[in-house]
């Protein structure tokens, strides 16, 4: 989170959804949350101490499923604090479509397999390879442009951020020097 957090600049997010993990909520609140020390009540015994708060304006909601079968049946959403932007909805698709390309084009993420990393940094620089790729390599769908004669574009991850003008082969990627100077 705290790298979240330096990626914002900043920033405090509108809404932050996660699964049911009960440590998310806690450690939201210890990085982007604010400072405060509760006034004195006056009454006897010790004064209550500075705690974290969230900031105003930030909501942190969760995403309960309910399988039957291994089938999804219904999605329920629980905000844990704040409240949600108008027009939003808590949802954890954009989070968990990355992870099952990444388990699947990763043989090392694999459940119950023998393909797995002896070294830290070797998983971690496949992860690097396998999201990237993807984001740059791989053309998406319902991302694609229409031009005025009616004809698709495909469009990467890459290209609707503006990170790339086409879609790159993983040849290309892959002998592309990593500093541009």
């Amino acid at each position: 989170m705290d790298g979240v957090k330096g990626r914002l600049g900043g920033r405090v997010p509108a809404l932050l959804t996660s699964d049911e993990y009960a440590a998310y909520a806690d450690v939201i609140v210890s990085v982007f949350g604010q400072d405060v020390t509760p006034s004195r009540t006056g009454k006897p015994g010790r004064p209550a101490g500075p705690r974290k708060v969230p900031p105003a304006g930030m909501c942190g909601a969760t995403v309960h499923k309910t399988r039957v079968q291994n089938r999804v049946v219904s999605v329920n959403e629980r905000v844990i604090f704040g409240a949600l932007p108008a027009g939003s909805r808590a949802n954890t698709s954009y989070l968990e479509r990355p992870n099952g390309t990444d388990r699947h084009r990763n043989a090392r993420k694999g459940r119950k397999t023998y393909r797995f990393s002896k070294a830290w940094a070797a998983h971690a620089s496949m992860t690097h390879f396998t999201l990237l790729s993807d984001n740059f390599c791989w053309a998406v769908r319902t991302l694609a442009t229409k031009d005025a004669s009616g004809r698709k574009h495909p469009r990467t991850s890459a290209m609707a951020a503006g990170l790339a003008d086409h879609v790159w082969s993983l040849k290309e990627w892959v002998t592309r020097p990593g500093v541009q100077r």
